[in-house]
């Protein structure tokens, strides 16, 4: 894990840790069985933890966060410029909940809904190349 990432993680607090190891885990395990994606770059954005493939024009970035403004919930944010919130609200409108037009938000003390996830996961990540074909 990028050193700096850590340092985030760290910061959550303990209850919050597990939620956020289970995102990033999910998001490196559709990315190693995902076509096209291969590595991704672990950083930070916006002091958010970010995922983005190594390789240009892959796909777009993917950042996880819990807000203490918003305690009761963890998220995951993608570009607002890109139509996957729309597409996701499609899709699973009815089994994951919303905000705006950049962010999958889950209650902290419910499962996160792996099967759907891991859809939408693997669409950011192959965002552009999905894009092209």
């Amino acid at each position: 894990m990028d050193s700096e990432v850590a340092q985030k993680f760290d910061s959550y607090p303990d209850y919050i840790k597990p939620k956020m190891q289970n995102l990033r885990d999910l998001i490196f395990e559709v990315a190693e069985t995902t076509d096209g994606v291969g590595k991704l770059n672990e950083t930070l954005k916006w002091g958010e933890p970010a995922y983005l493939p190594s390789k240009k024009k892959t796909g777009t970035t993917i950042r996880i966060d819990w807000k203490s403004k918003s305690p009761e919930q963890v998220g995951m944010y993608v570009s607002c410029n890109t139509t996957l919130i729309d597409t996701f609200r499609t899709m699973f409108g009815d089994d994951l909940s919303f905000e705006g037009k950049r962010a999958v938000v889950f209650p902290v003390n419910e499962p996160i809904p792996r099967k759907e996830l891991m859809i939408c996961i693997r669409m950011a990540l192959r965002y552009h190349l999905d894009k092209r074909e």
